[in-house]
């Protein structure tokens, strides 16, 4: 991991301020998704993970417990310096750990090959969710 880096884990009640505060501006503010779409009822029964560097809260994703990850999402400042894999690695193991034998998304499709580098394959037809293009992905982790 790179230096500075610390990626913690919890439940909605522990993380949600940092987690929503993320999610709020790359979702509902970057994106244009509504906050009814992206602050949904899930969120309590998920596994959360937020990323540090240093002091900000730079990153978060979900894990949902039938094993789909979803709301990733890196703020803008903290792109393109792999920190997005790291996060995904430290959810994926987490995936593991609790004996999930795959991983489910849906992924943006401007982010295919991001989730394809990390051995996530595509299915399905695209579709539209909260207005923006989507694909499934699962990832075989057995």
């Amino acid at each position: 991991m790179r230096e500075g880096i610390v990626i913690e884990s919890g439940d909605w009640a522990s993380l949600n301020e940092a987690c929503s505060h993320i999610r709020r501006i790359v979702f509902i503010q970057e994106q244009g998704v509504s906050e009814s779409d992206e602050l949904d009822d899930l969120d309590s029964e998920c596994l959360h993970f937020l990323m540090h560097d240093g002091a900000v809260a730079c990153g978060t994703a979900r894990l949902l417990p039938d094993g789909h990850i979803g709301r990733v999402a890196i703020l803008a400042s903290h792109r393109g310096r792999g920190l997005g894999v790291q996060l995904m690695y430290h959810v994926i193991d987490s995936a593991r750990a609790r004996g999930f034998t795959r991983c489910e998304l849906s992924a943006q499709t401007h982010a295919l090959g991001f989730y394809k580098q990390l051995g996530f394959v595509a299915h399905g037809e695209v579709y539209s969710e909260a207005g923006i293009d989507h694909r499934d992905m699962t990832l075989r982790l057995a």
